[in-house]
C-alpha cells in the first residue's frame, strides 16, 4: 500500500533519469511535494513538466546543483536553507561510474565525490532543517557491489589500481559506513537515515563514458535489467512508509531488511571515515 505524504516535501538527487527519475515521480504519486537536484536545467525541466502534468498541474521545485563541486552543493544547500522550506525527506540518488580515473574540479576522484561526499556533504548541510521539520528521513542508495570493496584510508580515491568497479564499489561501501555513523549520530532527534540497493536498474548511469564498450553494454543494460519504477520501489518503501518511522541504521534491498558487510571494526573505521569525509568537505556534525 503507498504512503500518503501529503503535506511532505521530498528532495531528491540525481532526478532527471533511471531509478532517481522513478523515486522522484512515485515520492509525487503519493501526495509529496518533491524538490528535484540535477545539474541539468534542461532536463530537470522536463521532469519537473512530467510529474505537473501527471499530477494536475502541481509542479515539483528545481534546485541546480553539480554534486562534483564542493562550491555548488554548499550554494544549494544555502538556497535552500534561506528559501525556509521544510525538508521531511532527503533522497541522496544520484551517481555515475567512470570506466578511466577522472578528477573533479576541486581535484578529487570523480566517482568518489559524486557518489559519496556529495551525499555526506549535501546531507549534514541540509541537517538543520531536515531536524526543524522532523520526523524527517534520508534514504542513501548504495549497492551491494560493497560487499566486494574494500576501503584504504591512506588511498580513497584510488590513485593506486584504478578499475570502474573498484572505484564504483568503494563510493557504495562508504555509502554503507556514512549511513551506519549518522544514525549513530541522529539518535534521539527525529531524522532517520537507511541505505538501499535498488537492485540491478535499467538506466543511463555510463552514458559519461564515450567508447565502443559502453556502447555495447548499454543497450544489454537498458534491456535486461529491471525497469526503474519497479526498482524504485524500495527506496519509496523507506522514504514514506509509516511502520518504519523509527528505523535507522538499517540496510535494505527488495523490501526487505539485510546485513550489509562491514568490518568488524565498522564503529571505530566508520569514525575515521567520518572524519576524512568531514576535512574533505568541510563539513561536521
Amino acid at each position: 500500500m503507498a504512503a500518503n505524504l501529503e503535506g511532505r516535501v521530498c528532495m531528491v538527487t540525481g532526478a532527471t533519469s533511471g531509478h532517481g527519475r522513478a523515486v522522484a515521480t512515485g515520492l509525487a504519486r503519493q501526495g509529496a511535494h518533491v524538490v528535484l537536484l540535477g545539474r541539468n536545467p534542461e532536463k530537470c525541466r522536463a521532469v519537473q513538466r512530467e510529474i505537473a502534468a501527471e499530477n494536475g498541474g502541481k509542479a515539483p521545485d528545481i534546485v541546480l546543483c553539480d554534486l562534483s563541486s564542493r562550491s555548488e552543493i554548499d550554494r544549494a544547500a544555502s538556497e535552500y536553507l534561506a528559501s525556509g522550506r521544510p525538508l521531511h525527506v532527503l533522497v541522496n540518488n544520484a551517481g555515475l561510474v567512470n570506466l578511466k580515473r577522472r578528477e573533479t574540479g576541486d581535484g578529487v576522484e570523480m566517482v568518489f565525490a559524486v557518489n559519496y561526499l556529495a551525499y555526506f556533504q549535501l546531507a549534514l548541510r541540509l541537517l538543520p532543517r531536515l531536524r526543524d521539520s522532523a520526523p524527517a528521513r534520508i534514504v542513501n542508495v548504495s549497492s551491494d557491489t560493497h560487499k566486494i570493496a574494500k576501503l584504504d584510508l591512506d588511498d580513497l580515491e584510488l590513485c593506486r589500481r584504478y578499475s570502474w568497479l573498484r572505484s564504483y564499489g568503494r563510493s557504495k561501501l562508504a555509502i554503507v559506513y556514512f549511513t551506519l555513523e549518522l544514525a549513530r549520530r541522529l539518535e534521539g532527534t527525529g531524522v532517520t537515515v537507511n541505505a538501499v540497493d535498488p537492485g540491478p536498474v535499467a538506466s543511463s548511469i555510463g552514458d559519461n563514458n564515450p567508447g565502443p564498450v559502453y556502447t555495447l553494454l548499454a543497450p544489454l543494460i537498458r534491456g535486461l535489467f529491471p525497469s526503474p519504477e519497479r526498482a524504485a520501489r524500495t527506496a519509496l518503501y523507506l522514504a514514506g512508509n509509516p511502520e518504519l518511522e523509527t528505523t535507522s541504521g538499517a540496510y535494505y534491498k527488495f523490501m526487505k531488511r539485510r546485513i550489509p558487510k562491514v568490518r568488524s571494526d565498522e564503529p571505530e573505521f566508520g569514525k575515521q571515515l567520518w572524519e576524512r569525509s568531514a576535512a574533505m568537505t568541510g563539513v561536521d556534525l
